[in-house]
């Protein structure tokens, strides 16, 4: 195991002083709810060949996020999707009944999440208060017993059981979801 990867631990940081605000309300957020998540702190990770070796530690995948608009710029979604399949434009156009989609700019992903690239998650859609990200998350993401995420910082990770956050946590994120199938 990298040395720089610390081991599993419950919960919240004991110390938090150096960290972002972002991360720190998502910790709030998933305290509030009672939430059991489990947290490794690693080197920065913004992309999945930076998250190998993450996954063993965390004891789950660390979910592919992809942020994602039409043609046009009006629509935006996030896709939840297991790392080992690939994004195939047109197949998850056509289940969501949108224009063909392409990966959306930086600027609308720091708006909207308050996230930068390498740094996509769910989590992020706490500070999408007026609604205009879609989640959409592949099936077998569903089927799985653990769920693994950044709370909108690359330099953490953490696992969740699938149904606390599809259950609880995705209702007080105030958003809906809808399933896909990637192939």
């Amino acid at each position: 195991m990298d040395s720089r990867i610390s081991a599993l631990e419950k919960g919240r940081p004991a110390d938090c002083s150096g960290r972002l605000d972002k991360e720190i309300r998502c910790y709030d957020l998933l305290d509030s709810l009672g939430i059991e998540y489990f947290r490794i702190d690693h080197p920065a990770a913004p992309s999945r060949e930076a998250c190998r070796g993450l996954d063993e530690v965390l004891g789950t995948q660390i979910c592919k996020n992809l942020f994602l608009t039409n043609r046009k710029q009006t629509e935006f979604y996030l896709l939840m999707m297991p790392l080992d399949k690939t994004f195939c434009t047109s197949d998850v156009s056509h289940q969501v009944g949108s224009s063909r989609l392409s990966f959306a700019s930086s600027d609308y992903m720091l708006e909207f999440l308050d996230i930068t690239p390498g740094s996509v998650s769910i989590l992020g859609l706490m500070n999408d208060k007026d609604h205009r990200v879609k989640l959409l998350v592949d099936q077998d993401i569903l089927n799985s017993k653990f769920v693994g995420c950044h709370p909108c910082i690359n330099t953490s990770s953490l696992r969740f059981h699938t149904e606390d956050l599809f259950g609880p946590v995705l209702k007080a994120l105030d958003h809906d979801m809808t399933p896909v199938h990637l192939d």
